[in-house]
């Protein structure tokens, strides 16, 4: 299986010269802030999870690879590789999402990552797929305010149409983790209800969007996809000491972590971004095949 990485520098000057030309909402600092932990990420992919055939780093501009990346043995991938012209630029991870399956090479089971999710422990391939079918957990809601959760509902509900069931007042939502996804259900989803996709396509965020999780929800309503939670832990900076974020990294309970970034003034951000740092370089001291 391959794993897909979505990543963003907010610092770039290329990419904030197009935000700026492209938009008008304000840079939300913290979707798009680089707390330079990517190479950690690679490594834990490596060291956790060496049955992982290709890992594919997406990017806006070639500006926004890492110097330190070897891009022999890490697949770079520009967002005009795979996503229509007439949509770019765009700066919503949404519509990246729901286009992922399009990059060229990309292996029928495959893993999304986000760049704050971390391999900290030995996983397995079951772990993610089993008998031909994904593994991920899944909560049913009905109710649900602000404009992630009517995304959440709107995937839901996309997943509903494509396979001709009855609209609902509840909506599935998957674990908030990396996602396993087969590429040729994606395709099926999307040439489905193709003229529904093309009309949620925005440049940011809006209420009316879909996500990854049409994807999964996709999946379980087929009976392709089992709730069985992945083996993770979820870390908000928000509510996180350092010494809760430091034990997670170098002692950790489960498979994988989430650290969730949140608006943070900058004093605190400086210091929590030492903290990961630090206790990453001392998980992790070792460069990955994807570093020079």
């Amino acid at each position: 299986m391959d794993i897909v990485i979505t990543y963003v520098n907010g610092k770039d000057p290329v990419w904030q010269k197009d935000y700026e030309k492209y938009t008008d909402v304000p840079v939300l600092e913290k979707r798009f802030r680089d707390w330079g932990t990517l190479q950690y990420l690679l490594r834990g992919i490596e060291i956790h999870m060496p049955f992982i055939r290709n890992v594919f780093l997406v990017v806006s501009h070639r500006s926004q690879v890492p110097q330190w990346a070897d891009t022999e043995n890490l697949k770079i991938v520009l967002h005009e590789d795979f996503i229509p012209a007439e949509y770019l630029p765009t700066f919503n991870c949404n519509t990246l999402e729901m286009n992922l399956h399009r990059i060229e090479g990309l292996d029928e089971e495959y893993l999304y990552f986000n760049d704050d999710l971390f391999p900290v422990r030995d996983c397995r391939p079951e772990d993610f797929f089993r008998d031909g079918k994904a593994l991920i957990g899944f909560t049913r809601h009905y109710f649900g305010s602000g404009m992630f959760k009517q995304i959440c509902r709107n995937s839901d509900s996309i997943a509903r149409k494509a396979l001709g069931m009855p609209a609902s007042r509840s909506f599935m939502r998957p674990q908030h983790i990396c996602a396993p996804m087969f590429r040729s259900e994606c395709e099926r989803l999307c040439n489905t209800v193709s003229e529904d996709i093309a009309k949620a396509y925005t440049r940011t965020r809006e209420a009316g969007n879909y996500n990854q999780y049409m994807f999964t929800d996709y999946l379980y309503y087929q009976g392709k996809a089992l709730s069985e939670k992945i083996s993770s832990k979820h870390l908000s900076v928000a509510v996180s000491s350092s010494s809760r974020i430091r034990k997670a990294i170098l002692s950790p309970s489960r498979n994988l972590i989430c650290i969730n970034d949140v608006r943070l003034s900058d004093a605190r951000y400086e210091r929590l971004r030492k903290t990961v740092i630090e206790a990453f370089e001392a998980k992790f001291p070792q460069k990955s095949r994807f570093e020079k």
